[in-house]
Order: C-alpha cells, then structure tokens, then sequence
C-alpha cells in the first residue's frame, strides 16, 4: 500500500476540528501538521489530535516540511495569501468556500495554481450530505419525468453567529456563505444556471451584510425554474432544521420532496414511496451540525481520490469558479434590481 498523503491543516478554528476528526475516518492522507496564526491554539489542536508539529507561522511551515498538500480551514480573507503561498511552494491545495471575497480573486488563485501546476480543489461538502445524493439518485432514476420547477430550502432561526461571530462583520454574508452551498447543490441537481434573479434584506439589525436571499435561477434552456430560500434571521420557525437542506422537486410524471429528518418522498400515479436518509454516524458529530459534519467524509475521500491521480474531483477550483459566478451574481442582481442572462 502506498504511503499516506502528507497534509498540514491551516486554521484551528471551529471548523479545523470537525475536518481533522473526518480526515481520520478516511485512509490515505495523514496530517503531519497544524498552522494558525494564534500558535497556542495550533498547538491545543495538534495536541488534542496527535499531530506532530504545530506552527504559527505558514511560510515557514512551508519552506521546511515535506508536504503533499495543504487543507486551508480558514476565514474567506486569508484564503488568497494562503493559496499563492502554497502554489509558490508547488503544494496543491485544498480551501473552505468561498474560495474569496471576489470573483476576480478566485480566479486569480485558480490561474496562479493552473500556472505552477498544483491542483486547486474546494471543499465543498452539501453536494455530499447523502440524503441530497439520493435526492439527485431520484432525479436521474427518470421516475418524476422531466423536472420544471423546485424549490431548494435553507431557511433557519439557528444563533449562527455564537460559534461563528466573524459572520457579523461581512459586508456580504448570507449568499457567500451559504448561498454558495445551495447554488452549488442547485447546479449538481440540475446542470448550470442560464439565467438568475435575486433579492436580499438584512433582518438583524446588528450585522453588517444580509441574512436572506431568495434567488430565482432557470436551467435546462429555461425548462427548468428553481428558487433557492435562503436565511439566518434567527425568527421564530414552528420547527427548526438546522442545518438540514430541505427541497421540492415537480417533474411532468410526478414530485419528489427532500423533507424534515433526512426523508425522501417520491409521488407518482403509483402512489408515495417515503424512505429516510440520515447521515452517517460518527462519534466526533456535533448532533447540531451532524449532516454537514457527516458529509465532509465524503467530500474529503474524494478531494483525497484527486491528489492521489484515481479521479477527477466533483468540486476543483475551476467547478466552483461556476457556483461564485452565481452568488457573485446573485448580488448584482440584488443590489441593481435586475435579471442575469448566461
């Protein structure tokens, strides 16, 4: 068996937890690594998971450990530096979402990468919640006929902001943060967008960016009209699903519902057919956030299958580039009140 993939993990944050603990469900990358600018929390991290080495300084990391990639679990304005960094050192490198604050940058990073030849891959784990795969399975089974509208939902009262108080600070939150997962789960279960509508409020009174959308997308030549809701505004929900996707599917031979508590209902003139879905468990889930925690096992096998040269990943640089052209949009849709062709 080949030796394991050498990785050093930068951030130490909330998320860099829950992405060491999945790296360990999944053989063939080893963390040799944690980096952070606050070094006491490298080292707590590194610590608590038996890395060897913990550092405060990325460069230096860089220039003196034999890598084979790096796996940024950073904020969104320190993606950039860490990415030029690391395709400087010939190291590829896998980042969190958004890939950066602005189209034109990402693009810069997925360019300077191409440029020194070193992969450039996204984790992007909602595609990889399962029951959003067996959603896509139904799709493509032909069952409901040709799909014409849906809905896709992510709409919740969950205190985001506790565990991840920067969030308040962003001049743009809600569709760069979580309005890339959903337009990327739009765009895996039906194709690219040609055309975008989009409105946006801001509820909270104590953030800077908005904390709804909606965004109207058309796929398959216009056949086909999605809505993406989209919200944090922490009101008050008869039931809370945080931080489930929920979505609803009407195709020309039937519907599909992704429903509450991970339920698939396909209806035909057969009749309902409802099965469940949860996620995979795992000792190390948050119950809070388990089917986003779940799926970063799958996403990382995945993106772990690309570096080792077994496949192409779902979600490299240039894929992605096409989920930030969306939200991106999205925004300039919003803030000038007007439709996007493609």
């Amino acid at each position: 068996m080949a030796n394991p993939l050498r990785f050093a993990l930068f951030g130490a944050g909330f998320w860099a937890r829950y992405q060491l603990a999945a790296w360990q469900e999944v053989s063939g990358a080893s963390c040799v690594a944690v980096c952070d600018r606050n070094l006491e929390k490298a080292e707590r991290l590194a610590a608590e998971f038996g890395i060897p080495r913990a550092s405060g300084n990325a460069e230096e990391l860089l220039a003196t450990e034999r890598l084979d990639f790096v796996d940024i679990v950073t904020d969104v304005d320190s993606h950039s530096p860490l990415v030029h960094l690391a395709a400087r050192h010939k190291v590829p490198a896998i980042c969190q979402k958004p890939l950066a604050p602005t189209l034109d940058e990402a693009r810069r990073m997925a360019a300077e990468c191409e440029e020194a030849n070193v992969s450039l891959l996204v984790h992007e784990n909602f595609r990889w919640q399962r029951p959003i795969r067996e959603l896509k399975r139904v799709l493509e089974s032909g069952i409901i006929g040709r799909p014409f509208r849906a809905r896709i939902d992510m709409i919740s009262g969950f205190p985001v902001f506790t565990n991840q108080p920067f969030l308040r600070e962003l001049e743009r939150f809600i569709l760069s943060d979580l309005g890339t997962h959903i337009l990327d789960v739009a765009r895996f279960l039906f194709g690219e967008a040609d055309s975008l509508y989009c409105r946006t409020h801001r509820v909270h009174a104590d953030i800077r960016g908005d904390d709804v959308a909606t965004v109207v997308t058309g796929h398959y030549a216009g056949q086909t009209t999605v809505t993406c809701n989209l919200a944090y505004a922490e009101n008050f929900l008869e039931r809370e699903c945080f931080p489930q996707t929920l979505a609803f599917v009407e195709g020309s031979a039937g519907s599909v519902e992704l429903a509450p508590d991970y339920w698939i209902r396909t209806t035909t003139v057969a009749g309902t057919q409802s099965q469940q879905f949860p996620p995979q468990a795992y000792p190390w889930l948050d119950p809070a956030y388990a089917v986003v925690q779940s799926s970063m096992v799958d996403c990382q096998r995945d993106l772990l299958g690309h570096l080792q040269g077994a496949r192409t990943a779902e979600t490299t640089a240039g894929d992605n580039l096409l989920t930030l052209q969306l939200a991106f949009d999205a925004y300039r849709s919003a803030e000038e009140g007007i439709a996007i062709g493609y």
